[in-house]
């Protein structure tokens, strides 16, 4: 028996790839068009996972942000990444207070 050209994709494996690394061709992995496991460069972080509910809208439109970002070439590693970056801006506006943004819309 021939053995099978086309391996079938292992879907409750832990290992993941960006589509759109894998759309546009511009996966860092050694040239197989970003599919392929993903594996963390630089020190460890420590994380956990984060539960809350966020708008349908809110969240369509950060995820459709991300790839925009993703295709013009930005350097954000995933939504998580994008995320805490959005997160800090919004903690360090709230951190000034009364001239905070944030706590403006908050008051009105």
């Amino acid at each position: 028996m021939a053995a099978r050209k086309n391996k079938t994709p292992e879907f409750f494996n832990e290992e993941s790839f960006d589509p759109v690394e894998v759309a546009t061709g511009q996966g860092g992995q050694g040239g197989q068009g970003g599919v392929g496991p993903k594996t963390h460069v630089g020190p460890a972080v420590n994380k956990k996972k984060a539960g809350f509910y966020l708008s349908v809208e809110l969240l369509d439109r950060f995820t459709r942000k991300f790839y925009e970002l993703k295709l013009a070439g930005a350097a954000i590693e995933n939504k998580s990444a994008l995320l805490e970056l959005a997160l800090s801006f919004a903690l360090d506006d709230l951190d000034r207070g009364s001239k905070s943004q944030m706590m403006q819309n908050i008051e009105s």
